[in-house]
């Protein structure tokens, strides 16, 4: 009997790893993606089968959110075509098309934008709005800690929730792994709708654990939003132990609201499957500037990696400059080319990183792609006095990118993540003069000592290179 239920798993066993190996062919991946997992697969099909159903799986045939809701919340954002809006810079309207068509991410215009780049002031800033409140509030952060930060914004919830105003919270599940259920039950007690995107049950959604929503959004009455590279956690206001933690938010008013709106309502209704509607969520907002932007969701579901491919594409099309600022360098072929083919185009391409992460791991993973760069010519500069987490990157005179997406395989491939394209000429000034304060924070990385640093420390970074997917 024993020897017949051995034969019985192992042929169960065998027929499982062959129908992941077609799965995966028939997906048509790329295939210096798909050898590598099937090679997995046959080598070590325990730890291989375990290894594919947390990371392995691809999504992009799933539907987040069904058609016709998706369709219905959408309607929501689009604007009249009066004679007096601005009109888009000519050489941006391929990449607006590009938005539009990939995510229906369409035009806004005549927002305010306002930029934080400290925790301090965006977090009263943040409270100072909350107050004003009367209708709806909205947040969604991939953490919320329950530490003196997150217990200040929750009695500022509370306090208006007990005035009548809607309060609703999408908090990450894995994001916020260590936070105290009571302190979410709490705020259900006080009528505040909380919700945990992706709940991660074992083993029934196993699979999803590596498909995060690291979106940082709030949206105030439809009039105010914000949104960028900040969560709710006393490390974004006080910093880490060997510095500072530098970080870029935005304040949003005007219309560009409505796409943040957008891109809440459209999570609440995917987690919650009941849609909220109705003119109290998009208000008639006035126009404060001549600036029009494009506010651009994206997420390992669906068949486009549209914010990959957007700034790709406006990396490629740049005529003279592509500054660049993230917390971590883990690029696809795509971007990398396109940065590469940038600097040895000419244009004035800089990258500018921490120079101690939060991972140890992931710089080393990150220092393994700086070598081509820098005989691409990339200007390579190091922020020091601490962590460097802010996201952005500023192309030409026009163009800004911002939001919560880093530069690495699991902003673009697997994360839930929302940037704003914004094309106007002096947000995009402002932005520079405060990449070029930055960058005295920063010393070069010049390629006399890149190029000799030691043996061993290269071959590390050509290690953890490998795991770069999943880091």
């Amino acid at each position: 009997m024993l020897q017949i239920l051995n034969i019985l798993f192992l042929c169960v066993y065998t027929l499982s790893i062959a129908g992941v190996v077609l799965v995966i062919i028939t997906e048509n991946r790329n295939p210096l993606r798909t050898l590598p997992w099937i090679l997995v697969l046959l080598l070590a099909p325990g730890v291989g089968l375990v290894v594919y159903f947390l990371f392995g799986q691809n999504l992009s045939k799933r539907r987040f959110i069904s058609r016709r809701m998706r369709k219905r919340l959408a309607s929501q954002l689009e604007e009249s075509d009066p004679a007096d809006r601005p009109a888009l810079p000519p050489h941006h309207r391929p990449l607006s098309a590009l938005l539009v068509d990939a995510a229906h991410a369409v035009p806004l215009y005549g927002s305010r934008i306002t930029p934080y780049v400290d925790g301090p002031s965006k977090i009263e800033a943040l409270l100072k709005a909350i107050a004003t409140a009367h209708h709806h509030i909205h947040l969604q952060y991939y953490i919320f800690c329950d530490d003196h930060t997150g217990c200040r914004l929750r009695d500022a919830l509370v306090a208006k929730a007990r005035e009548g105003v809607e309060v609703r919270i999408l908090y990450d599940d894995v994001g916020c792994a260590r936070v105290k259920r009571s302190f979410f039950e709490g705020m259900r007690a006080e009528g505040i709708e909380v919700r945990a995107f992706l709940h991660v049950k074992f083993p029934r959604f196993t699979s999803k654990v590596n498909y995060r929503n690291h979106r940082k959004i709030a949206v105030i009455d439809g009039h105010v939003g914000f949104v960028g590279g900040m969560n709710i956690a006393d490390r974004y206001v006080d910093g880490v132990e060997w510095g500072c933690w530098r970080d870029t938010h935005f304040r949003l008013e005007g219309c560009g609201v409505a796409g943040l709106q957008s891109s809440f309502l459209n999570d609440w209704a995917a987690t919650t499957k009941h849609r909220v509607e109705g003119p109290g969520y998009y208000p008639t907002l006035g126009r404060y500037t001549e600036g029009i932007l494009q506010v651009l969701p994206g997420g390992p579901f669906g068949k486009w990696r549209t914010l990959l491919q957007a700034d790709s594409y406006a990396i490629s099309r740049a005529s003279h400059r592509v500054w660049i600022e993230t917390p971590y360098y883990l690029p696809s072929d795509l971007l990398d080319s396109a940065l590469k083919s940038a600097a040895l185009a000419g244009i004035d391409v800089r990258l500018m990183l921490p120079e101690h992460s939060d991972s140890r791991i992931v710089d080393l993973a990150s220092h393994s792609y700086l070598d081509d760069l820098m005989r691409a010519g990339v200007k390579i500069a190091l922020y020091t006095p601490g962590f460097l987490h802010s996201k952005l990157l500023i192309i030409d005179d026009d163009l800004v990118v911002f939001g919560s997406a880093n530069m690495d395989f699991r902003s673009f491939e697997h994360n839930f993540e929302v940037n704003v394209f914004a094309y106007d000429r002096e947000f995009t000034a402002r932005m520079a003069a405060i990449y070029e304060k930055d960058l005295h924070s920063c010393r070069r990385l010049t390629p006399a000592e890149w190029f000799n640093r030691p043996h061993g420390k290269r071959l590390a970074e050509s290690c953890m290179r490998i795991f770069s997917p999943l880091l």
